[in-house]
């Protein structure tokens, strides 16, 4: 099967937006099931900074869950109940190909992604306040035009998105940076390839 058969572009903002969504739960579920949790392009999209015309690069983005059925306080607990990463890696690997992604609607549409503490590249991004990321990957091609923030440690999505790395990354830096990408739907495109 055609994974584009089952992501129709549709036209209206909001449409894109919820296939999009569901597309990246499903793409997300594969990397989880079948990857072992490894990033590939359908999480990784270019980076295009605003009036540019080249990737920047590419970026490991995050999606985390609405306020609203957030699971964080699930990531913290399973990070605190043992010192043994490969357990932690194997226990949010088995959390998240089970029912985590199962329902786009729990998600946020802001994706986020972590830097090192001073990174150039995240200095270039936060100037810059806007950005494309174009996902390419199982025959589906979004272009999402987003607006971009540094979040701060109190922000829900910057929590969710520690824990949720914390637990793949135990050498995640403490003054990590999270940035947030939101998309400007009316301005992004999508396309099956």
């Amino acid at each position: 099967m055609n994974t584009a058969d089952s992501f129709t572009v549709k036209t209206t903002a909001n449409a894109m937006r919820e296939t999009f969504l569901r597309w990246q739960c499903y793409v997300r579920k594969i990397a989880m099931r079948e990857n072992a949790g490894r990033p590939d392009d359908a999480i990784t999209p270019d980076l295009i900074l605003a009036g540019q015309h080249e990737p920047m690069g590419q970026i490991v983005t995050v999606l985390c869950k609405a306020q609203d059925s957030s699971v964080t306080s699930e990531l913290m607990h399973m990070f605190r109940k043992t010192n043994d990463p490969a357990q932690r890696r194997e226990q949010a690997l088995s959390y998240f190909a089970a029912a985590y992604y199962q329902n786009p609607k729990e998600f946020s549409d802001t994706l986020t992604a972590t830097f090192p503490p001073g990174s150039p590249g995240a200095a270039r991004i936060r100037e810059a306040q806007r950005c494309t990321l174009s996902f390419r990957a199982y025959s589906m091609r979004f272009d999402l035009d987003c607006r971009v923030w540094r979040l701060g440690p109190q922000n829900p999505l910057f929590v969710a998105t520690w824990w949720h790395n914390l637990l793949f990354n135990p050498n995640l830096h403490p003054e990590t940076e999270v940035l947030g990408f939101e998309p400007n739907w009316s301005n992004s495109t999508s396309e099956p390839m």
